[in-house]
């Protein structure tokens, strides 16, 4: 089991009894391999531990040993929960819960800001453009339909045009006929 965050070289100890301290908890983990580093969280209430700790071994395999063989042992008459140690939760974050404070997302959040600013400013760029172009095409579409009137108002005022236009009409009756 290896999920996202875990850190391979630390691990839990949960279940510990008052009389443990960090001393007793690095001598119980010793046998495992060398520890970097033993904690054991106080309330700050009573400035008694919270009933477990973490203990840092230099080598991931040597605290894979440590969860293998302490893992519901007995230290001081109560079983020990022994497991790999997720980093700190601090409340805040865009997941609900994340491993660092929640001004910490502060910078990609600003970018995120800006980008959705700035695409919302070219949609909007993007729909005046479209309709420029079909206001555009709607007036082309009316100058044609003036066009068409104005030449049928022309032909009609002219003499000639008319002349022709039945000229036209009897050729086309006579080839019928």
């Amino acid at each position: 089991m290896n999920p996202q965050g875990v850190q391979k070289n630390t691990v839990y100890v949960g279940g510990l009894a008052e009389e443990v301290d960090e001393k007793v908890l690095h001598a119980a983990f010793v046998p495992f391999g060398d520890i970097k580093d033993v904690k054991t969280p106080l309330d700050q209430a009573t400035q008694k531990h919270r009933s477990f700790g973490f203990v840092t071994f230099l080598e991931r395999e040597d605290a894979a040993a440590a969860i293998d063989n302490m893992d519901g042992a007995e230290l001081f008459g109560r079983v020990l929960t022994v497991n790999y140690a997720h980093p700190e939760r601090i409340k805040g974050g865009e997941q609900g819960w994340a491993a660092q404070p929640i001004w910490a997302d502060a910078d990609t959040w600003f970018e995120r800001q800006q980008q959705e600013e700035e695409m919302q400013r070219l949609q909007a760029e993007q729909r005046a453009a479209m309709q420029e172009g079909e206001k555009l095409a709607q007036e082309r579409e009316g100058e044609k339909d003036e066009e068409t009137e104005t030449d049928a108002a022309a032909a009609a005022a002219n003499p000639m045009a008319i002349a022709e236009a039945e000229a036209e009409a009897l050729r086309a009756t006579s080839q019928n006929s």
